[in-house]
């Protein structure tokens, strides 16, 4: 069962393309869009899935990643953010057997490579949903409105809102969900391909189906293919259509494929569904159950700006970037009124309109741009952010498509105005294409990234934090310590911000406000093992031996497997050994000796210097003694020197 040709389809003023020169059109807007990000370095999310990420390693195990999350932690682990990606696990360890070793171009180059092949797929996706099934005397797949398909495809291909999955390497997990989620689609519409003969047949829904498995053990939404799938060849379903029953009959077992994934999902999770903190998603603790649910809509309206104007992009959406709205004469109640009145009317005309190709084709691109969309919208589970920009990629195909149907529709009524539609059309695609080459340019390199998020989201303290952080890196403390400070005052119970200015002030002598910082942060998150140590490490350079020592026994409580922890509890133990000594005998020249080389390799070179004279001058003979406080000696007129 065919669709008559798309009306408004030749209106487009574009050039009638064949398939090839259109895929290749489409391939190669999208690398010249992302192409500047080949040779970047591994950014914020990149560290944790992939520089420390063991799984990558050919001396790790490679069943590891059926059993470990996306971090390389055990799924059975309560720590596990349950994101079960074994499939995109799998393409970082090829890239770094392939690499011999962590080499981030090879990452990258797949990546946008990648990008390109889904934007070019994305033309018979397109076209599917825009046309219908339509096929010739040979059984081969018509393109019934070859323009409209061929616009969404470059707008998808230029696409600002796709950077963090193209640029960010661990956006690798969409890029190849998208991949499986096209190929499932297509798939599943061969099952309805009809020809000279009948190719109705189960196997390709099985196909589908399987093709639907290894989208999810990319990314999870990959599951939502199939309610695409389902949506697209529902009209076929009429009491007139012979193939009714049998068609029901691939539905209900998509139907049981899907809750068999689903199932299988659920074990896999183990222990449960992962937990969040409040940081990570404010809205979805708010105890108000209208104002949880306003700012949810409210999130929905940001992200539907961003696919709209994606000039404001940032790294990351939480700790205070999206103030929570706390009444309801809050302004920005506006926007979620102007929302919903958008959908109702595009809901409207996909449910009444009496034009019945206007009504497919915005029925699907509504299907495709809500659908993907479900699993990061709070709806059926607490997720842990507020806005990801890497979650809309497959949803922006639904909005790409409905942009190029209304620019159609708009060419098509008024033809007069054709030329200025057209210019439009073209600014919005250089725009397009600008801020996307930009945006791939702030993701190669850190610094960049995070300091573009600044003007973005001035009242996030995550910014300030990772641009302190990264200035910290880079040995520039001074800088840091004023973004830290910040950080800790948009968000005073920021732990990782007070640990990283503690440390900065212990390197810097300023012992006191150390200690104060550090002591802040343990009493908020009792089992921050990291900030124990450093607690430790300020304590006994305060000389409070019995609390340094506690604080480092609570490290070991709160993380069993800390050798940098055991090795500073072991220096503790043998100075305090040593001092309690010349408490007893001041007068041993060894006890003096021993304690000037422990100073000496922990770089307290002043004590060392105290420690070997009063062993000289005790002992002019003592073993070695000599030896060293010359070396000592070299040491500091060398430090010296190089002091200005």
């Amino acid at each position: 069962m065919a669709l008559c040709e798309v009306y408004w389809d030749h209106q487009i003023p574009l050039p009638k393309p064949f398939l090839i020169h259109a895929k290749v059109t489409v391939a190669l807007v999208a690398l010249l869009c992302f192409i500047n990000s080949y040779d970047g370095e591994f950014v914020f999310d990149d560290s944790e899935a992939i520089v420390n990420n063991k799984d990558l390693k050919p001396s790790t195990p490679l069943n590891n990643i059926w059993s470990n999350d996306f971090w390389g932690s055990n799924l059975s682990s309560n720590s596990s953010h349950k994101s079960y990606r074994p499939l995109t696990v799998l393409t970082f360890r090829l890239n770094y057997l392939l690499a011999g070793g962590l080499n981030p171009i090879g990452f990258h180059v797949l990546n946008i490579i990648l990008h390109a092949a889904i934007s070019a797929l994305m033309i018979n996706v397109f076209a599917i949903l825009t046309g219908g099934l339509a096929y010739d005397d040979k059984g081969r797949m018509l393109n019934l409105a070859p323009k409209t398909s061929v616009l969404a495809g470059l707008i998808f291909a230029a696409h600002p809102i796709h950077t963090e999955s193209v640029a960010g390497i661990v956006g690798r997990a969409d890029l190849l969900c998208a991949v499986f989620f096209q190929l499932s689609f297509i798939t599943y519409c061969k099952a309805f391909s009809r020809g000279r003969h009948d190719r109705f047949s189960v196997q390709w829904v099985v196909v589908s189906i399987l093709l639907c498995a290894a989208a999810m053990l990319c990314k999870e939404q990959g599951i939502t293919v199939l309610v695409q799938s389902l949506f697209c060849c529902f009209d076929r379903i009429t009491v007139k259509n012979p193939l009714a029953v049998r068609l029901l009959t691939r539905l209900a077992l998509m139907g049981l494929g899907g809750l068999a994934m689903l199932y299988a999902r659920w074990r896999i999770m183990g222990t449960g569904p992962p937990a969040f903190t409040e940081v990570d998603n404010p809205a979805s603790f708010e105890e108000n159950v209208f104002l949880r649910i306003v700012n949810y809509n409210y999130y929905y309206c940001l992200n539907a700006w961003l696919l709209l104007c994606p000039w404001w992009l940032c790294f990351d959406w939480s700790m205070g970037c999206v103030p929570l709205i706390k009444s309801a004469t809050d302004w920005r109640m506006g926007w979620l009124l102007l929302l919903w009145c958008f959908l109702i009317g595009l809901i409207k005309q996909a449910l009444y309109s009496p034009d019945r190709q206007r009504r497919r084709t915005t029925t699907l691109a509504l299907v495709l741009l809500v659908v993907p969309f479900l699993p990061a919208c709070n709806v059926f589970f607490r997720v842990g952010f507020v806005i990801a920009e890497r979650v809309l990629y497959l949803s922006s195909a639904g909005y790409c498509l409905l942009l190029a149907f209304a620019f159609g529709h708009c060419c098509y009524r008024w033809s007069k105005y054709r030329n200025l539609l057209r210019v439009c059309m073209l600014v919005l695609l250089c725009f397009y294409m600008a801020r996307s080459a930009l945006r791939s340019h702030q993701w190669q390199s850190e610094k960049r990234l995070f300091t573009s998020a600044l003007s973005v989201c001035p009242l996030n303290a995550k910014v300030h934090y990772n641009v302190g952080k990264n200035l910290a890196d880079r040995g520039n403390t001074t800088a840091a310590i004023g973004y830290y400070r910040e950080a800790v005052r948009l968000h005073p119970t920021y732990v990782h911000a007070m640990n990283n200015l503690g440390n900065i002030m212990k390197e810097r002598n300023e012992l006191i406000e150390a200690e104060q910082l550090l002591t802040a942060a343990v009493a908020i998150q009792p089992d921050f093992a990291a900030a124990w140590m450093n607690l430790g490490i300020v304590r006994n350079s305060m000389r409070k031996y019995e609390d340094a020592e506690y604080s480092y026994l609570n490290a070991i409580r709160f993380r069993k497997k800390y050798p940098d922890c055991y090795y500073n509890l072991g220096r503790l133990e043998s100075e305090g050994f040593f001092l309690r000594a010349l408490q007893i005998n001041p007068n041993a020249a060894s006890f003096h000796g021993n304690l000037a080389v422990l100073y000496h390799r922990w770089g307290k070179l002043e004590l060392a210097e105290k420690h070997y004279e009063l062993s000289l001058n005790l002992d002019p003979e003592a073993p070695g003694t000599r030896d060293n406080y010359n070396m000592l000696r070299r040491k500091m007129d060398q430090l010296k020197q190089l002091t200005p």
